[in-house]
């Protein structure tokens, strides 16, 4: 299926070069859809939009055409890229603070696809504090935005503001959904993809989890990174023919590893003793115990950009194997049991900025305590929580049900979804925060970087 853009135009003399940016899209494959301002409208008509794209171009918010659905939600939710191009002064100022009195206005609030922005006006208007200051905010959330070239103006100036032109707006379009610019979304909803796939069925929700029929989406976001993944249970030795384990399959962990193959990274999967079969393209180290688990994790911590620790490891092992099977004999067996390596605890201690540390915690009780508890202590970015007492979110099962618990604690409530389906939801959701994250501290960066040019000139 074409990625589907949700180009917005507003009402600028650049609205021009849209109608060029849709035939381009066009010929590249893309479905496009064009959401248009009132201003728009007075540069370009509707129809020549929708004989260019061959999609119903929507400018009136209160114009429902399909009774059985609302349409600056509809189209929104068709979007897997919404672009603006051109973006008037107005445009970013109206999304940078959340007003919505408009068709574009309105689907901009409701969209959870990235954003792009191909800003476009006089160069005065550009370089007024007020709208630098709504850019920086939009970037702060993770909106992208196209830099407007230099030149002549509509106006009669000379400077920046000139719309970038459509084929540099094509090829960064391509580039998102060639994984080599990966943009995050500033308002995510990471359950969208599995909506979708329920919506076109037209079938109810099964039990067990939402439905699955069709292969979930590819889109890059995890492309250029190495995602460690531990999996599985693990083996303490008792005697030759004993040992301490636990009921976890491992599918949590192997469903983590497919999803994140299928998003572009280079997945090493440690697993414990499973009865699967890894997927394809995935580096396999086997191990048995605890200890060789903690080894194998160690030799990757340099190496890795995310470490998902999915494994259910022994927290105790028996302090001596015995060489020979251990007889019945009629009384109780003492057993000595020792503390097995922390292999979370040692990765997040050692990690470094650039690496991502998430972890599992499998509670019985007060879930949510702690999971925090275990994230502060284990030094952690993410850990995702479950209650393996409920039915259909405990070991062994094709379903589970978590709480995603952030780096600033807040927690996050998924639904029982397939574990093929919540491995996806976890790791685009985290892919969008980590994204909009760092792109938040790059922001911070160069502002306080330029407070220190300003001091330092005297300005």
């Amino acid at each position: 299926m074409a990625p589907t853009i949700l180009l917005g135009v507003s009402g600028g003399i650049a609205a021009y070069k849209a109608v060029a940016l849709v035939s381009l899209l066009k010929k590249k494959g893309y479905d496009v859809v064009v959401v248009m301002t009132r201003g728009a409208e007075r540069f370009v008509t509707p129809l020549l939009f929708q004989t260019m794209s061959r999609e119903r171009v929507y400018t009136d918010p209160f114009e429902e055409a399909d009774p059985s659905g609302i349409a600056h939600i509809d189209v929104a939710d068709r979007a897997d890229l919404v672009v603006v191009a051109p973006a008037t002064a107005n445009v970013i100022g109206k999304y940078a603070h959340g007003i919505a009195d408009d068709m574009l206005s309105t689907v901009l609030l409701a969209a959870t696809a990235p954003v792009m922005i191909a800003p476009a006006m006089n160069v005065h208007m550009y370089t007024h504090p007020a709208v630098q200051d709504n850019i920086a905010l939009l970037k702060r959330r993770g909106v992208h935005f196209l830099e407007p070239g230099e030149g002549p103006l509509a106006c009669g100036y000379t400077g920046k503001g000139r719309m970038m032109e459509p084929e540099d707006i094509a090829r960064a379009i391509d580039d998102v959904f060639a994984g080599r610019l990966a943009l995050a979304s500033p308002n995510p909803d990471p359950l969208l993809p599995a909506r979708r796939r329920e919506r076109a069925t037209g079938a109810p929700r099964p039990e067990g989890g939402l439905r699955s029929e069709e292969p979930p989406t590819t889109e890059a976001v995890l492309q250029g990174k190495t995602v460690v993944i531990t999996a599985g249970p693990t083996r303490e030795p008792l005697d030759p023919v004993r040992f301490l384990t636990n009921r976890s399959s491992g599918r949590m962990g192997y469903a983590l590893a497919e999803a994140a193959r299928r998003l572009g990274a280079e997945v090493v999967l440690i697993s414990g003793p499973v009865s699967l079969t890894p997927p394809e393209g995935v580096t396999v180290v086997r191990v048995e115990r605890a200890e060789e688990m903690y080894r194998a994790a160690l030799s990757w911590r340099e190496r890795f950009d995310w470490f998902i620790a999915a494994a259910a490891v022994s927290d105790f092992a028996p302090a001596a194997a015995e060489g020979r099977k251990i007889k019945k004999k009629g009384e109780p067996l003492t057993l000595t049991l020792v503390p097995t390596p922390d292999i979370l605890a040692e990765i997040g201690r050692g990690k470094r900025p650039h690496q991502t540390v998430i972890g599992f915690a499998a509670e019985t009780h007060d879930v949510l305590a702690h999971a925090r508890k275990k994230r502060r202590e284990k030094n952690a970015d993410w850990i995702v929580a479950n209650d393996v007492t409920e039915p259909g979110a405990g070991f062994d099962v094709e379903t589970n049900r978590v709480v995603l618990i952030g780096p600033d604690d807040t927690a996050t409530a998924l639904p029982l979804l397939s574990k093929a389906e919540l491995a996806e939801v976890l790791l685009r959701t985290i892919a969008q925060a980590e994204a909009r994250r760092r792109a938040e501290g790059e922001a911070e960066r160069a502002a306080k970087a330029s407070d220190g040019e300003a001091e330092g000139d005297g300005r």
